[in-house]
């Protein structure tokens, strides 16, 4: 064996061959799956940084090189030639569509839109202000309820419907979230209009006065949808698989990836730039908050720049920068956070302290501004990426069930805690 098919790692004056695992691209893997039984040691790698968890086939990254493919197709070219619908059909099936096979794609989405009348019900448990991130965690769970009696995991033909019901009726479910914490009744979908269109009609579209859309407002959010679409393991997608390692049913598994998006250091950093861009105010106070966020002792960061992944520009940030611009442009929106944005990003890739570091605007930055054009409220904004990433969590839902041998997800652990002792009488403590 070459050096690159193995590695000897030696342990209480024992050697062992561990092999190693070669990729269609990227970094070389060493399997250590016989470790335990071989040395009687686990691994430590906090955070799972250094582990890879999977076999996957859907989206590649390359952090050093700033590369993002979706089934080995460039996002460049993806974000430029193609729509959301056609990229989820692509994570899905691992091939572009034809004419024929995207029409068959897209009719099955547009007639699973309805969301059952009883989730009426449902929302009205929730108080007036809830944050639309619970509601949609929660409805998606429900989904669970209304679709289990004809759900066979292990079927290929169910794992499909559920995909497509998935990706049909999470807009459906969103727009009424916002709906329902605006004290707005909620809408029916247009089947007759493109998904991405359907959407916007449902959010914003009201009985009494019919919706005048601005074209460059849906295809600003469909570039939104393809660039959120999948982002290979990361903690939502690792959440629905790991869920889903379980047999748990996709609603139940998406519900999951759902709340972990949640969190402000994953789904909601698009959330805290455009709280921090309102926080700066002002171009001119652009310098002071860069020299606030390299002062150890500020509490201030800046938020929006840098990637755990990425150690070179973020690619999704560069076509996002761009439609940024037109989609102000276009709906005429005169806004002074953009002004702001843009000196901040010159600013801070002018600094030495920020380029060491390749702390680059990454698509957090600016994908925020974009949704602010859009009127869309700033605690729907994680909601947006929810209805983006459905199509990559489902995607990697199924490639999962069809892994032969896969395994429920169980990691170990470095235990810190006391030794044996024994247990004292409440009246000798």
């Amino acid at each position: 064996m070459s050096e690159l098919d193995k590695i000897t790692l030696t342990a209480g004056g024992k050697a062992f061959d561990l092999p190693v695992l070669q990729p269609t691209l990227g970094q070389p893997c060493v399997d250590i799956a016989a470790l335990p039984k071989e040395s009687g040691c686990f691994t430590f790698d906090p955070g799972f940084g250094a582990t890879a968890s999977t076999k996957s086939a859907i989206t590649y990254i390359d952090g050093d090189a700033g590369v993002l493919l979706y089934r080995g197709y460039p996002i460049e070219q993806l974000a430029e030639k193609s729509s959301f619908l056609e990229v989820a059909y692509l994570l899905l099936n691992g091939e572009l569509p034809s004419k024929e096979e995207f029409a068959g794609f897209e009719h099955a989405v547009s007639h699973h839109t309805m969301m059952h009348e009883s989730l009426k019900h449902f929302f009205r448990g929730f108080h007036h202000d809830a944050h639309p991130m619970a509601m949609l965690a929660a409805s998606v769970a429900s989904l669970s309820a209304f679709y289990h009696d004809n759900l066979d995991v292990d079927d290929p033909a169910d794992r499909k419907m559920a995909a497509i019901r998935l990706i049909a009726k999470m807009p459906t479910i969103a727009a009424a979230c916002y709906r329902y914490s605006i004290g707005w009744p909620f809408s029916y979908p247009r089947n007759n209009l493109e998904y991405v269109e359907r959407f916007l009609h449902m959010m914003f579209e009201v009985p009494s006065e019919p919706l005048q859309l601005n074209p460059v407002a849906a295809k600003a959010l469909d570039l939104l949808f393809i660039l959120h679409a999948d982002h290979e393991q990361n903690a939502s997608t690792s959440t629905v698989r790991l869920v889903g390692s379980t047999g748990a049913n996709p609603y139940a598994s998406v519900a999951a990836g759902i709340t972990a998006l949640w969190g402000p250091a994953h789904g909601g950093a698009n959330e805290a730039v455009l709280k921090m861009l309102e926080e700066i105010g002002s171009p001119d106070n652009v310098e002071s908050a860069v020299r606030r966020a390299k002062d150890k002792n500020d509490n201030f960061r800046l938020m929006g720049f840098g990637h755990r992944v990425y150690k070179n520009f973020d690619p999704r940030a560069k076509i996002i920068r761009e439609m940024c611009h037109k989609v102000l442009a276009e709906l005429g929106v005169n806004d002074p956070l953009l002004e702001v944005a843009m000196k901040l990003e010159e600013a801070a890739l002018k600094d030495e302290y920020f380029v060491e570091r390749k702390l680059y605007p990454n698509v957090d930055f600016y994908s925020g501004i974009i949704y602010k054009a859009l009127r869309i409220p700033t605690e729907m904004f994680t909601v947006m990426f929810a209805i983006a990433r459905t199509a990559g969590w489902i995607a990697h839902w199924i490639e999962q069930h069809e892994t032969p041998g896969a395994r429920i997800g169980r990691p170990r652990q470095l235990y810190t805690g006391s030794g044996v002792r024994d247990y004292v009488p409440v009246d000798k403590r």
